[in-house]
């Protein structure tokens, strides 16, 4: 029997997760997609802690949540709040999709907002 679309997801990200993890030092930087909107976490996995959050669907970020546009100003927004935090290097998370459109607009966001991976 053949899974669905999110069960292949699931299973990439599981096998990206494997070498792919965050610490006190350098946290994670996780991205979720869901049909509406798109959310990113920073987590440090040795506490288990999420350090900062962002998402589409917060009144911060204006217009369409399906866009790139929202994409990128939610990178800039996890990007800023990083920086609240002191955080500037991050390892990221793709989260099992493929690197491009709306998640490669939002690393491409936080990068402009300072931080490094």
């Amino acid at each position: 029997m053949r899974g669905t679309r999110t069960d292949a997801r699931r299973r990439r990200h599981f096998r990206v997760r494997k070498s792919v993890h965050g610490t006190q030092a350098r946290p994670r930087l996780a991205v979720f997609r869901s049909n509406k909107h798109i959310y990113a976490q920073i987590i440090d996995d040795d506490t288990s802690r999420t350090l900062a959050s962002a998402s589409s669907g917060e009144s911060a970020i204006k217009g369409k949540t399906l866009t790139v546009e929202a994409a990128s100003q939610v990178g800039k927004l996890i990007g800023a709040r990083a920086s609240d935090v002191g955080i500037t290097k991050v390892v990221f998370d793709r989260g099992g999709y493929k690197y491009h459109g709306r998640i490669q607009a939002l690393a491409d966001g936080a990068r402009e907002s300072g931080l490094e991976f």
